[in-house]
């Protein structure tokens, strides 16, 4: 149970645990559908190869883009990739390793169903079982008067009639799977190798730029989540106000008179909650306002400096008696 909440914690920690841990639930679904699925070769020379071939290769293409829908990488990169200029300057290096990063992570639930597809070998019998020479095969039924090539596309139904007590399917089906076995763990090989030659020449490149690069990638991820964070509490604030201004609204109303004494601050009645409302509102308190804002933040997205403080504007209330005269300000 211990090491379970280990597990999940490291796949909550970041957005990249997070979408390694998306890829591989697709994979884990990817070999849990293929295992259940009831593969069943039509044995006809005109569609066996279309069905082996789509089954191989369909699901494979719905997987990967299920995983570039769910990879939330793909949602920073279309975002940095269409937005405008403004103060910021595009880094086609972040642009590229976000690409790399979602194609990487997309192509793993596809490459799994397609090498177990291969291991397994029944797509491969079923496309490819008529373009054997039968020649080389002993025992084959030629007294069912059908032509070669349809003998050849019933090699995958193992339940026809025309192999019964005969040798030749099983042969021909254990010829087929070996193409198919060596192809797969070719393939498997191939990746494999690819790999480890990628992380023993990774130390040769400029590490520094592949640094800067990840850095960058993962500030934009974490930018837009905290806008977006910033927002959903702006909304809920402001939300909370334009209620309590209706039911406020609604009331009768009533007015109090109480002599000024020098002592009253009006400030010491104010809540501590509503302070922390209008912070998170940041002086936004209007719709022109808001959409100023998301206009601005899409268009011109702030520099990355933040040695240079923003210039915050202050409210200064002035309190004043029935002259005029100023009594006392509070910023």
């Amino acid at each position: 149970m211990d090491r379970l909440k280990l597990v999940l914690q490291y796949f909550q920690s970041n957005s990249e645990s997070i979408s390694n841990g998306i890829c591989i639930i697709l994979s884990l679904i990817s070999v849990k559908l293929y295992t259940s699925f009831d593969f069943n070769c039509p044995c006809l020379p005109q569609y066996n190869k279309m069905y082996a071939l789509g089954v191989m290769f369909v699901p494979p293409i719905i997987l990967f883009l299920l995983g570039v829908l769910v990879n939330r990488h793909t949602g920073v990169l279309m975002e940095e990739w269409v937005r405008p200029l403004g103060k910021r300057t595009k880094n086609p290096a972040v642009v590229k390793f976000l690409l790399s990063s979602m194609l990487q992570r997309s192509f793993l639930a596809p490459m799994v169903w397609i090498l177990m597809t291969l291991l397994d070998g029944k797509c491969f019998i079923c496309a490819f079982s008529m373009n054997v020479d039968p020649k080389y095969f002993t025992g084959i039924p030629n007294s069912t008067g059908l032509e070669l090539i349809k003998i050849m596309a019933k090699v995958p139904c193992k339940e026809d009639v025309i192999f019964k007590n005969s040798s030749f399917r099983k042969a021909v089906s254990r010829y087929v799977r070996c193409y198919s076995q060596a192809i797969g763990w070719s393939i498997l090989l191939f990746f494999i190798f690819l790999g480890a030659v990628g992380r023993v020449l990774k130390p040769c490149f400029n590490h520094a730029t592949f640094l800067q690069t990840r850095y960058w990638s993962n500030y934009l991820d974490i930018e837009q989540k905290l806008f977006d964070e910033t927002c959903v509490l702006h909304a809920r604030d402001f939300a909370r106000k334009c209620v309590m201004q209706f039911f406020e609204s609604m009331q009768e109303d009533v007015t109090v008179r109480m002599p000024l004494s020098s002592a009253f601050r009006p400030s010491t009645i104010h809540n501590e909650y509503e302070e922390e409302e209008e912070e998170r509102l940041h002086g936004i308190t209007r719709q022109d306002q808001v959409d100023h804002l998301l206009q601005t933040w899409y268009e011109c997205k702030p520099e990355l400096d933040v040695t240079r403080m923003a210039y915050k504007p202050k409210a200064c209330i002035t309190w004043e008696d029935i002259n005029g005269k100023a009594l006392f300000s509070e910023v």
